[in-house]
């Protein structure tokens, strides 16, 4: 059962997930029947290589009163899959949910009664963590990266089974952005965010989508583009730079002309090495400095097209 405006959107983007897509369609589409809640589900078709669109369509042909398919022309990546769904939805209550169902399907209304209860923006974290014991300590490492450096509170920024208030989706989609992690944007657009703990399962096929080297890029754009604290620590490191290098000099001079200790050759040595140290330090605070400005100005300006449409299955 849908409407023109359900009060539920699943949004669920997919990238090579043909061997999953069977199951999660057998689980998905009964949870959402039992809440008793008008919904659609948006799948956005990442640029998938293997038979996952083909799933899509007939998913679409066979129900095609509640889903919706996005079909990218290229992989953009998991986040603009999402953003686009984003722009499209309908519903007033908006659940991201990966396919290869680790979030269970099921977990869903665990969401919802948090939103009920008066919260705008409600985060999922993994109950008994079903990854390898290499990602989820990386995991941990990062998040207290990100606490240390952005005012981004979340204990599990990786799971991607979260609920979103219709407003926030709004806010999200008005600001445009490029390279961003949507769990830590709707955060700061969050007036009362909340969590609620969800199961986790082993991936049903497959293998992740997301290499190591993915997992590195998502969480720079997370630290690079809530905060400027990286370029700051940087400024100050180069300003403790040029007081270290101001010391030596200035031990340099006091033995050499003070206490005339110190072997000619090697206090000019020294001393090159001193004053290029100095000038080494003056140079990276300048850069720095300008590194600050044009951070703030790029977390202003990102204005580039963020991802193709090739088509859109739509009742």
């Amino acid at each position: 059962m849908t409407t023109a405006t359900p009060e539920l959107s699943i949004v669920i983007p997919v990238y090579n997930e043909e061997l999953n897509l069977p199951t999660l369609f057998a689980r998905l589409y009964p949870s959402l029947d039992a809440l008793q809640r008008s919904y659609e589900i948006i799948f956005t078709n990442d640029g998938s290589a293997d038979r996952s669109f083909e799933l899509l369509k007939a998913q679409h042909a066979a129900r095609p009163d509640v889903t919706r398919v996005i079909d990218f022309n290229a992989n953009y990546g998991q986040h603009m899959a999402i953003m686009a769904a984003f722009e499209r939805v309908r519903g007033q209550i908006i659940v991201t949910l990966d396919a290869d169902l680790q979030n269970p399907p099921e977990e869903i209304g665990k969401l919802l009664e948090k939103m009920d209860a008066g919260f705008d923006y409600v985060g999922g974290y993994r109950l008994d963590r079903q990854d390898s014991l290499f990602r989820t300590y990386a995991s941990r490492l990062i998040n207290l990266v990100r606490e240390k450096t952005t005012s981004i509170r979340m204990t599990d920024q990786g799971c991607m089974l979260r609920a979103y208030s219709r407003p926030i989706i709004d806010a999200i989609v008005r600001s445009g952005a490029i390279n961003t992690f949507i769990p830590a944007l709707a955060y700061s657009f969050a007036g009362r965010p909340g969590e609620v703990g969800v199961k986790h399962e082993e991936r049903h096929a497959g293998v992740s989508n997301y290499s190591f080297y993915q997992l590195i890029r998502l969480n720079f754009d997370l630290i690079t583009g809530f905060s400027i604290a990286p370029l700051q620590y940087f400024t100050m490191f180069a300003m403790l730079s040029s007081v270290g290098s101001l010391v030596l000099v200035a031990v340099l001079f006091v033995r050499r002309f003070v206490f005339d200790n110190l072997d000619r050759d090697t206090f000019g040595v020294f001393t090159l090495f001193g004053l290029l140290f100095l000038l080494l330090s003056v140079a990276m605070i300048g850069i720095g400095l300008i590194g600050e400005y044009v951070g703030r100005t790029y977390q202003v300006v990102r204005a580039r097209s963020r991802y193709h449409v090739r088509e859109v299955l739509e009742k």
